[in-house]
């Protein structure tokens, strides 16, 4: 649900397309929010290089974060389902190779593409590398499909129950074309007037990359909403930030919570349960984030800011 001042893009969100309602008890309690400042936890995999990564998860999704080292190479063999590798203006430089199809003989065909700028990257399910060209960070995500995975996440106790309130991940339609290796710019796809952010969509996530901000957010212009039933994952890349959450009241008082209003450096994760109140303040010289949500949103898709959405297919 929507609570945004009238010259927020986002007032004019298009109804989601109607969906069965889920019958979720108001007694039922309200996951914790989560904060994750990478540098202040031991990572969850050290490489021969020195590279450092941390994984996390949500109700559907996990972010693997690394700060990784010219030469270091990021595989995965039998990849279940695509994934998506995010890189941001201080990303490091990639080179990513996936299998892109089989001959009919059954030889197996694979693709490879270098990336060393802004850019939002899908890569397909079966084998792939990430192969490093220069230090920097690198972002990949992942459905909760591969349970090994999920497992080895720092919060992966957070989960032990999972979060009622969440819908489950239903994956979207197959893209058009069938899976690849797909590789979207953000050069080709400025801010611009009219559209938030700037939005892309996989069958099982989606990402929103918000601008980089010069200057501190306005205390006076901020935009609390909710969720009916999904997270959002707020992923700070640059600068400092303010998440700030109000609980709702179930009928047991014993659960309530008190709001919160804490600070966090980058790199770090604020995982933003439903149905909670929330809104990010930047409060840097200069800042960015990043918006996830898994499975991708239905308004968003429905109001026309989806900009691969000729290749992903709604519902």
């Amino acid at each position: 649900m929507t609570m945004y001042a009238k010259d927020d893009i986002r007032s004019t969100l298009v109804a989601a397309p109607s969906a069965p309602a889920r019958d979720v008890d108001p007694s039922t309690p309200v996951k914790p929010s989560q904060w994750l400042a990478f540098h202040d936890l031991e990572p969850s995999e050290v490489a021969p290089t020195g590279g450092r990564t941390w994984i996390a998860r949500a109700a559907n999704l996990v972010v693997v974060y690394s700060e990784a080292r010219a030469g270091d190479m990021l595989t995965r063999t039998g990849q279940p389902d695509e994934y998506a590798v995010l890189l941001h203006s201080e990303s490091a430089p990639l080179r990513i190779t996936a299998e892109t199809g089989t001959t009919e003989s059954g030889f197996v065909e694979t693709g490879s593409v270098e990336v060393a700028e802004e850019a939002f990257v899908v890569v397909p399910p079966g084998d792939s590398s990430v192969e490093v060209l220069a230090d920097g960070p690198v972002i990949r995500l992942f459905s909760t499909l591969d349970e090994e995975l999920t497992g080895s996440a720092l919060n992966a106790a957070a989960y032990a129950e999972p979060d009622l309130r969440a819908a489950p991940l239903e994956p979207w339609p197959d893209p058009v074309g069938g899976f690849a290796l797909r590789v979207y710019r953000l050069a080709d796809t400025p801010i611009a007037e009219g559209r938030f952010g700037r939005i892309f969509r996989t069958t099982n996530l989606m990402v929103n990359f918000l601008a980089e901000e010069p200057a501190p957010r306005d205390e006076h212009r901020l935009s609390p909403h909710f969720h009916d039933d999904f997270e959002q994952i707020s992923f700070g890349v640059k600068g400092t930030f303010v998440h700030h959450i109000r609980y709702p009241w179930g009928p047991d008082s014993a659960e309530w919570r008190q709001d919160e209003h804490r600070e966090i450096g980058t790199p770090s994760i604020c995982i933003i349960p439903p149905p909670t109140v929330h809104t990010t303040q930047g409060v840097g010289a200069h800042q960015q984030l990043l918006d996830i949500f898994s499975p991708p949103r239905a308004d968003f898709s429905a109001s026309g800011w989806v900009l691969n959405a000729d290749d992903y297919p709604a519902p």
